[in-house]
């Protein structure tokens, strides 16, 4: 009877009759202590073992006892449950059952055994079956003769025999391992001694029957039927019918696959088989593969559920069987390995997908690996099959859920390629790229593992996360050693850790604490092993060692600790290389229970950390790399610049520096390192990094100026803020910023001729000499090359001024068109304009300001817009820096020389002015006897030049080669000054010119005495009509003050006080040239006087204007001329009645200006005479046609009475 009807059929013995006393317990407590529930209907039938009358009772009790009695023959049907935990609660129910109705339960029991006799039997076979297999252990070969006796009786064995023989085969703890190899000896005996009862019709039957039958019973794996297909391919492996063999195992195939130990059992029954006839296994399953309903189901995807599920799975059943196949032909199957893997591909890529076959894919692939790896001979074949197969296992890998890690396919997919990397042939690089990928993504961005915890929380039988993620990612630990065991080399080691490097900079931490941790173990393995091929350099170890590197900085602290790890065991590995003794790093790494478990060899003893390892990492690899190496390492840490990571930023900054300090001399491909730089300093915006990039190029400029300056010029042409700041950089030290300037000079002068600038070579010269340029004049403005400048001046005057010079025989020689030079043409400003300022921004920025206000005052940059002109301008400056005794006269003197002797036409014109006006200074005696500057203006004699011969002309003519032409000059002046009341207006012009010419040759002997007369007459042409005439006049009485500095200054100083309020006045003349002849005679009258704040003065003369101008002029003349006040004012009231309205408002603001803030001064130091006059004019004013003067004097007049009561 099926245990499924036997509670229809139960049938109660006896009732009770009597009443349950008050003290027993009631039908509540059984229900609540054993969890017992009421069911709706009970159907109750008569037992033939009962012999008692059912006492007439209450219908209440009767339903009671029946309610119990039924729960209690329901518990005793789950005792035969497979499942331990529920028949170990169904037990305690039992007991608690018997506790409180001890007859109830014994009746139940003995009517349910009644009723099921063969049950009864089945449990008497079942404890003969546990009484045999504790015999085992101590009477094995008793116990084996009897079931090797029962099992050859020709009658198809008992379940409970079936039973014992599964538990043996299955339980590997029962026997020890040499009763596991006579136990497998003995299965091959029987098998071969039942092949004759195959050939029994009942026997067969039955065979077939147990092993096709599905079993309900048991919800796990069913035992007995394992060892039936065992059992079933025992015999099979040892007959030899083919015939036989072949319709069996077809048979079996046409069997259902629904079941999971079905499809199991029959792939177990097909590889015991192929042990001895792989022939025959093979071409079943080929057959099957290609006949049946089989065939219908491959290829197609779209399977539905009511399709009959007895064939849904036969291509799981297929892979199964190719599995057990390889692992149980052992050397047989090697020559079958292709053909068998081929089949499985095509099956795995042609069948449904689900799990089902997911899983029976791996299973089988793990076979297979399995059996090529304890076959010796694996090496002397090549398996083509191999790259497809690992495909097919990819594709499993790419199939796993990434947020969810539940099973072990990942680790088995790895494990599985682990083996089947070692077969050939190698694999190639495209296919192992594709490995790494797909391993290191599925890995790596698997969530935290407590996002993992909380996916299966929620599942019946949640597996162990821990347990499942370690072993996970040591399979990936295998899988890399593996890959490197096999080509054991440093290229190898390298491109596989370049899979690893997007993971060792993630963003996500939990990401870069897997790669680090398994670039650790695989460096760990590598120094234990000492198995890298020493025979190759490790030529990117610097890359590897800038990674990690730049990782030691991590936030996440355990990231730190598993660097700085892996960095120590590179080490060992690049002192194995090397063929050294073996050294050690770090010594207070503290090593985590997941660290420690990589491997079963302790962990190689380290030095201390320091605060800082990056630096001590650096010094002590840099002792032992190459050239190539270190070259490797400084790049890497230039691209960590650019990282998102800013930690790694920072590091990267770090090393780099290190790296620079330590390594600078022989770094090369400077240029390439500078663009670079170039590129992550304008792209990057952090402060930080910024500063650390500008440390690195002030580095490499102290031992490769050239190669930055040859770089950083391509990107100077225009000059933005960002390069300025490169440039500042390379002159950040003391000694490097003379270096960059004369590089700078050098390309400044690699000038292509003119006219021959079209080729691409001459542009490119051209555009570096352009961007020379530009960079000189911003540089100026830099504090770290103030003192170069200073240094440098005389070489970068002459040298800017000769650019000008070329610029300007360019322009002449009709220079291509800026488009043809440069993309961007209109990013290119004005060179000549470029050139001219930096000039100016020299002479001002070094401290030479006096030399520059004078040519600012003149107007001399004017001369350099045209060619014409451009000696004139430079001639000025040469004549300024003389007439204010620059300081740099002697060096520049120096350099003329120079370049008088050896440079370019252009360099001996410029050189030649200059030493032309240079006569005129003492330092030129000073430094030179006569006779060398005599040879030098005879040696420009002979110049081809025209120009030059001309300038040394002019200096022979000097008065320093023979003073009586300085007595002969001063007797002619006399006559002169008559000329300087000539009707013809050009021939006073004319005169005056001729005046200042004869001043300018007289040079440091000057005028001597007749200065007073030629001031004196000057001064009564400052208010003449004609405005060339003022102009003139002015103009020749600053360069009286000029040439009279530094001599008799009591002779010319009356005079100069007496010329002050008219050249103020004359600031407003309506002549322009006549304004900017006033402002360099009044700015050479206050040097004269020596002035205070005579620098705010000239910017004040040269840039300021309006009121506030005029007050800081009124300001500064009242202040340094309080005893020349009543002339001052006395001149002031003259122009009050000038005809020029211009003028005459300037007199009466300084008029204003007097009588609001020194109003003491007019009645204290004006005299009686002055007074009246003051008063009078200011009356005559009252009557001024024009009313601004009227209201002038008005208030004015007024502003004074009040002063004046105050004071009186």
């Amino acid at each position: 009877m099926s245990k499924d009807n036997r509670l229809s059929s139960f049938s109660p013995s006896k009732w009770k009759t009597s009443a349950r006393k008050p003290s027993e317990p009631s039908r509540k407590d059984f229900i609540r202590g054993e969890g017992m529930v009421k069911p709706t209907s009970i159907l109750l039938k008569k037992s033939h073992s009962n012999q008692a009358t059912l006492v007439p009772q209450n219908h209440k009790i009767f339903m009671e006892e029946a309610y119990n009695t039924a729960i209690c023959f329901k518990l005793l049907r789950d005792l035969g449950s497979s499942d331990i935990s529920r028949v170990k609660m169904v037990t305690k129910k039992l007991n608690n059952m018997a506790k409180a109705e001890q007859n109830m339960v014994l009746e139940t029991i003995n009517d349910y055994f009644v009723d099921n006799l063969e049950e009864l039997e089945d449990i008497y076979q079942d404890a003969a079956s546990n009484v045999l297999l504790a015999m085992c252990k101590h009477s094995w070969n008793l116990v084996f003769s009897k079931l090797e006796e029962d099992f050859l009786t020709g009658i198809f064995p008992h379940r409970s025999l079936l039973y014992v023989m599964g538990i043996i085969s299955t339980n590997d703890k029962l026997l020890t391992p040499a009763q596991r190899d006579h136990w497998q000896e003995q299965l091959i005996q029987i098998g071969a001694r039942s092949v004759q009862f195959l050939t029994v019709d009942g026997w067969a039957k039955s065979l077939m029957l147990a092993v096709t039958k599905p079993d309900r019973t048991y919800l796990e794996q069913n035992t007995e039927k394992t060892f039936l297909f065992i059992y079933y391919g025992m015999i099979l492996r040892a007959a030899n019918n083919s015939s036989m063999i072949r319709k069996h195992l077809r048979s079996l195939l046409d069997t259902s696959h629904q079941s999971l130990q079905q499809r199991e059992g029959i792939a177990l029954t097909i590889g015991l088989t192929a042990a001895r006839h792989l022939d025959d296994a093979w071409a079943v399953l080929d057959q099957f593969g290609r006949t049946g309903p089989l065939k219908r189901t491959l290829n197609n995807f779209n399977i539905k559920e009511e399709e009959d599920p007895k064939w849904r799975w036969a291509s799981s059943t297929i892979l199964l069987s190719y599995g057990q196949m390889a692992a149980k032909a052992k050397e047989n199957i090697l020559p079958w390995v292709d053909n068998i893997s081929s089949r499985m591909v095509f099956y795995f890529r042609s069948s449904y997908w689900d799990d089902t076959l997911k899983q029976s894919f791996l299973e089988a692939t793990l076979l297979l690996v399995g059996s090529i790896s304890r076959n010796e001979g694996a090496h002397s074949y090549e398996f083509t099959q191999v790259p497809e197969l690992i495909d097919s296992l990819l594709v499993l890998m790419k199939k796993e859920p990434q947020d969810t890690l539940c099973t072990k396919t990942r680790q088995q997919v790895m494990c599985a390629i682990s083996g089947l990397c070692k077969l050939r042939p190698m694999l190639d690089s495209k296919r192992k790229s594709k490995i790494l990928y797909t391993c290191f993504q599925s890995v790596f961005k698997l969530p935290l593992i407590e996002a993992l915890e909380k996916h299966t929380c929620l599942l019946a039988d949640p597996p162990d996360i821990q347990k499942l993620y370690m072993d996970t990612m040591s399979a990936l630990d295998d899988l890399l050693q593996s890959l490197i065991t096999e080509n054991p080399k440093p290229e190898e080691l390298h491109y596989l850790l370049g899979h690893m490097y997007n993971w060792l900079i993630s963003e996500k931490v939990h990401e870069r604490q897997r790669a680090v941790r398994s670039c650790m173990v695989l460096l760990k393995y590598l120094a234990q092993k000492a198995c890298l091929d020493t025979t190759e350099e490790f030529g990117r170890i610097g890359h590897l060692l800038g990674t990690l590197g730049m990782l030691c900085q991590d936030p996440d602290k355990e990231i730190q600790q598993l660097v700085l790890e892996a960095i120590n065991y590179l080490y060992q590995v690049l002192l194995y290389q090397k063929g050294l003794e073996t050294s050690v790093l770090f010594r207070n790494l503290e090593h985590n229970e997941e660290t420690q478990s990589l491997s079963k060899q302790g962990p190689i003893p380290m030095p201390e950390i320091p605060v800082n390892p990056t630096t001590h990492i650096i010094k002590e690899f840099a002792k032992n790399l190459s050239l190539s190496q270190m070259k490797d390492l400084i790049w890497t840490v230039m691209d960590g610049l650019r990282s998102n990571l800013d930690f790694q930023t920072e590091t990267a900054g770090d090393m780099l520096i290190v790296i620079l300090e330590d390594f600078g001399p022989r770094v090369e491909k400077v240029a390439d390192i500078s663009r670079t730089l170039y590129c992550h300093f304008i792209s990057i915006e952090a402060v930080n990094i910024k500063k650390k990039i500008l440390k690195a190029i002030t580095l490499i400029s102290r031992y490769h100026t050239q190669d930055l300056v040859n770089s950083f010029l391509e990107y100077s042409l225009p000059l933005d803020r960002e390069t300025i700041n490169l440039w500042r950089a390379m002159g950040a030290e003391r000694l490097t910023a003379p270096k960059v300037l004369h590089e700078l000079l050098i390309k400044l002068q690699e000038r292509p001729t003119p006219g021959q600038v079209k080729g691409a070579t001459e542009i490119k010269i051209y555009l570096d000499s352009l961007a020379a340029m530009n960079t000189l004049y911003e540089i100026q403005y830099s504090r770290e090359y103030k003192e170069a400048v200073q240094n440098w001046y005389p070489q970068l005057l002459l040298g800017l001024l000769t650019q000008l010079h070329y610029l300007f025989e360019l322009s002449m020689a009709e220079l291509p068109k800026k488009s043809e030079l440069v993309e961007d043409a209109e990013t290119i400003t004005s060179p000549q304009r470029t050139s001219l300022n930096s000039v100016k921004s020299l002479l001002y920025t070094s401290g030479h300001w006096k030399d520059f206000a004078q040519l600012e005052l003149q107007e001399a940059w004017n001369l350099f817009t045209k060619f014409e002109t451009y000696h004139q301008g430079v001639t000025l400056i040469a004549r300024a820096m003389v007439q204010n005794s620059c300081s740099q006269v002697k060096g520049l003197l120096y350099q003329t020389i120079s370049n008088m002797e050896a440079k370019p036409e252009r360099d001996k014109k410029v050189a030649s002015l200059f030493f032309t006006e240079f006569l005129n200074s003492p330092v030129m005696l000073e430094e030179l006897p006569k006779q060398a500057i005599l040879s030098h203006l005879h040696q420009g004699l002979t110049d081809l030049n025209p120009a030059i011969r001309v300038m040394s002309l002019q200096g022979l003519k000097n008065v320093i080669f023979d003073s009586e032409k300085g007595n002969l000059l001063r007797a002619q002046l006399p006559a002169f000054l008559e000329g300087f009341y000539s009707e013809n207006e050009q021939v006073v012009i004319r005169v005056m010119s001729t005046v200042a010419d004869v001043l300018y040759c007289l040079g440091q002997q000057g005028a001597g005495h007749q200065c007073q007369e030629i001031a004196f007459n000057l001064r009564n042409f400052f208010d003449d009509e004609r405005d060339n005439v003022r102009a003139s006049a002015i103009s020749l009485f600053g360069d009286l003050v000029i040439s009279m500095e530094g001599k008799d200054p009591y002779t010319m100083k009356p005079q100069v006080h007496q010329s002050l309020i008219p050249l103020l006045v004359h600031l407003k003349d309506k002549c322009p040239a006549v304004i900017t002849k006033c402002k360099f005679a009044f700015y050479r009258c206050a040097v004269f006087l020596n002035w205070k704040l005579r620098h705010t003065l000239f910017c004040t003369l040269a840039w300021e204007k309006g009121l506030t101008a005029r007050h800081f002029l009124w300001t500064s003349l009242m202040e340094n001329g309080e005893g020349e006040f009543p002339v001052h004012l006395s001149q002031a009231l003259k122009y009050l009645h000038s005809p020029h309205r211009n003028l005459k408002l300037s007199a009466a603001l300084f008029i204003g200006y007097t009588i609001c803030y020194y109003p003491d001064a007019i009645f204290q130091k004006s005299s009686e005479v002055d007074l009246t006059l003051f008063y009078s004019t200011l009356e005559e004013l009252k009557q001024d046609p024009e009313q601004t003067f009227r209201d002038f004097a008005t208030r004015h007049s007024i502003f004074l009475e009040g002063a004046s009561k105050q004071m009186f």
